[in-house]
């Protein structure tokens, strides 16, 4: 389940930092029904094979409806603001969406912001081969050990066959912790990705490295529909992997 929330800054402009990821994941949380915030955010749902714990969930960066003025460390917005948030946890997304109604307004880095609506956006229907954008970047990882000793981060580029390799491992991953079912097959490679589609973003003092761009994505139902709710990749609820049916495919 997905929405999109559209919403305006009460005083004509939305000033965040350039990095502001953990701003939109505070505002889920704060969102959400007490109970539940605290069991998703401390807990989590545990993969039964790795007993990894995994939030499933995942949020784009903001869209906004003018174009945004960009500096060094600011970003400042005028305007309609759109934010889609995703998961395959039904409970949570109307938490959140009933929450944002019901006060009608909220604040972002300090900023007050009225909602202007709140929309349920279907899950695209299922076709074998389909081209999906990036609405936030998707990061893939492995971390390794160094020869003294020390662990070391490495990010795949969507150039290297382990980018799409380990996205669909993670995608089963996540099938097997939500549905309790294991689906194997699919691919994902890069249909129309450069080099500035490279991303570098800072979250919480940590530099994570993920990629816009489109991507082609053959997958069975169950991996596809998850894909769309709880993103692509890694590190989904720090705002990575959210995707989208890319207005140039045929529908």
């Amino acid at each position: 389940m997905r929405i999109r929330i559209k919403f305006k800054p009460r005083n004509s402009i939305l000033v965040l930092p350039y990095h502001y990821n953990s701003f939109i994941q505070a505002l889920i949380y704060k969102h959400l029904d007490g109970l539940l915030a605290e069991s998703i955010h401390n807990e989590g749902f545990e993969d039964p094979e790795t007993k990894r714990q995994l939030k499933l969930f995942t949020f784009s960066r903001l869209i906004p409806e003018n174009k945004p003025k960009i500096e060094k460390k600011h970003i400042a917005f005028r305007g309609i603001i759109n934010l889609i948030v995703s998961s395959p946890h039904h409970g949570f997304i109307q938490s959140f969406a009933s929450n944002l109604l019901m006060n009608g307004r909220f604040f972002l880095g300090g900023e007050s912001l009225d909602v202007v609506s709140v929309e349920v956006e279907p899950v695209p229907s299922y076709r074998e081969n389909v081209i999906v954008k990036a609405l936030s970047p998707i990061t893939v990882y492995s971390t390794l050990m160094t020869s003294d000793g020390r662990k070391k981060t490495y990010y795949y580029s969507p150039f290297e066959s382990d980018f799409g390799d380990l996205i669909i491992k993670n995608l089963q991953r996540k099938v097997r912790t939500w549905l309790g079912i294991e689906k194997d097959g699919g691919s994902i490679k890069p249909y129309r990705v450069s080099s500035k589609d490279e991303r570098m973003v800072i979250y919480k003092n940590t530099v994570i490295k993920g990629w816009d761009g489109l991507y082609e994505l053959q997958l069975p139902p169950e991996l596809l529909e998850m894909a769309f709710e709880a993103g692509l990749g890694a590190k989904n609820s720090q705002g990575f992997g959210c995707i989208e049916v890319w207005k140039g495919c045929d529908t």
